[in-house]
């Protein structure tokens, strides 16, 4: 099977196919890793909803796309970056994404997104009232029984004067939490807002504040989620969290590696690759549980090269590569983003994609994806 796609000049070359889709392979009911996947979130193509207005979803797709994420085994990450929090998502329409998985996947493992985005960060003047907006969102997320990852907070940063204000305002909202909860550090590349989190734009400052913050708080804390695509920040913190403390790689260059680990240590994984890659993610933890590292590696190194592209600079675009491949794939029946964030990457970027997930197998149903990817050729007029 073969398709014309423009190379970097324009000039349309023909492009065969050599990928055979990855056999559905879920996870066990006890992993030797923990795997979640961030979701993303479907948008309403015919709702008449401007981009600046209230997001218009398609629950039934979404919910659909979360129904085959729990299929394979895997946890789902829900309302955090991936489904354009922030970016599209805002806090009424989260709660709600929240509390339809809930209902829709009660004994799944699914951590939901806490942060404080109800509060502008233009209108944000104290600490207090940070911890207030966060708690407002604790509250309302258990108060269905969901569970917390604890999100980086673009309000907290505009207030802040120094780290003691992050441990005042992670004490405060942790004594909140009912059961422990997942950290979230989101580095700048994902959200310019975020800049100087936790009071210092210095690694090592920064290192010493988050570690301040889980010994302080241990019985309250799970892990932590580190996205800052620098996978010695991340093993130098891995290193140095406390016993029981457990490390969930947001690392989407280099979660092979991270995942498979060392002699002193390993790290989970909450990915937003891993919404693009579920099949291969669930298939290759399967291996390393039966010890076929080999198997693991040779599964999910060829998707990195993908993977990279998918979250090039500027990274926080990388959703629309995640939902270009929803599409592609039939888990929904447009390319239609919520802020037409579908827009926010060029034509090159697509093609690019398209090559790269063929070549790993994350094509599962190829015919079906060479006629969706000749509908978008035709959109650009190629």
């Amino acid at each position: 099977m073969k398709i014309a796609l423009p190379d970097k000049t324009g000039r349309k070359v023909d492009y065969l196919l050599t990928g055979t889709p990855l056999p559905r392979m879920p996870l066990p009911s006890n992993p030797v890793r923990i795997v979640y996947s961030a979701a993303h979130v479907v948008a309403d193509p015919f709702a008449a909803t401007d981009p600046s207005g209230q997001a218009a979803i398609d629950w039934e797709k979404t919910l659909e796309f979360r129904r085959y994420l729990a299929g394979l085994g895997l946890g789902i990450a829900e309302a955090m970056d991936t489904a354009q929090r922030g970016m599209g998502l805002n806090w009424s329409r989260s709660l709600e994404l929240i509390r339809r998985t809930k209902a829709e996947l009660p004994e799944a493992l699914v951590g939901n997104g806490c942060g404080t985005d109800q509060l502008d960060p233009r209108d944000a003047t104290s600490v207090d009232q940070v911890i207030q907006a966060y708690l407002e969102q604790a509250d309302a997320i258990q108060a269905v029984g969901g569970r917390l990852i604890l999100m980086a907070s673009r309000a907290l940063v505009q207030v802040a004067k120094t780290s003691e204000d992050y441990k005042k305002v992670y004490r405060r909202v942790l004594e909140s939490c009912d059961e422990p909860v997942i950290l979230h550090w989101l580095g700048d590349m994902f959200d310019p807002a975020l800049k100087g989190y936790w009071g210092t734009e210095d690694f090592d400052e920064a290192l010493e504040t988050v570690l301040s913050i889980i010994e302080d708080n241990r019985s309250r804390i799970d892990g932590i989620k580190i996205s800052l695509l620098d996978k010695g920040k991340e093993i130098t913190l891995r290193r140095r969290l406390p016993e029981g403390v457990r490390m969930y790689t947001g690392d989407d260059f280099n979660y092979p590696e991270l995942i498979q680990g060392d002699a002193q240590g390993f790290s989970h994984a909450l990915l937003g690759i891993f919404d693009p890659l579920a099949v291969a993610a669930a298939q290759a933890v399967r291996k390393l549980g039966e010890g076929d590292t080999a198997a693991f590696r040779s599964i999910l190194d060829p998707t990195v090269p993908l993977a990279r592209v998918i979250f090039r600079a500027p990274t926080q675009y990388y959703k629309t590569g995640v939902v270009f491949l929803a599409w592609l794939n039939g888990f929904q029946n447009h390319f239609i983003m919520l802020n037409g964030a579908q827009a926010l990457r060029p034509l090159p970027y697509f093609t690019e994609i398209f090559r790269l997930a063929d070549g790993c197998g994350l094509l599962r149903e190829p015919d079906l994806a060479v006629q969706r990817m000749n509908t978008l050729l035709a959109l650009y007029g190629a």
